[in-house]
């Protein structure tokens, strides 16, 4: 059994559309209009944003958190949490061992609260 795809809520998909797009670095990989479904290709998950959908908290893994986190604040994006350690992995279960763990939180273009996190 695997992940196949998560929804995230989204009242404007040309607005979500550009602010996913700038985030993970890629276009979407689908639109469909009627109904208004919006996909992202995450590694082979999907994320689909769409206006029916309940809000979720989505977590990104990204290379460099403080970058990222500086660089969306400059075009506008409210950052609810700086970057900072989350944990340490002191063995491999959840990461790296002996690597920490840095968390940082924004809201995308819809309101919704997306967590940034950077793995060693």
């Amino acid at each position: 059994m695997g992940l196949v795809q998560v929804a995230q809520h989204a009242e404007d998909l040309d607005r979500a559309a550009a602010f996913y797009t700038d985030l993970l670095g890629r276009p979407p990989s689908a639109r469909f209009d009627p109904p208004g479904l919006l996909f992202f290709d995450l590694d082979g998950v999907r994320l689909l944003l769409d206006i029916g959908a309940p809000a979720a908290l989505l977590y990104l893994r990204v290379d460099d958190v403080a970058a990222t986190v500086e660089r969306l604040r400059g075009q506008g994006v409210v950052v609810e949490s700086e970057p900072h350690v989350i944990f340490r992995h002191e063995d491999d279960t959840l990461g790296p061992a002996g690597t920490d763990e840095w968390h940082a939180f924004v809201r995308d273009s819809e309101g919704n609260l997306v967590g940034l996190v950077q793995l060693g």
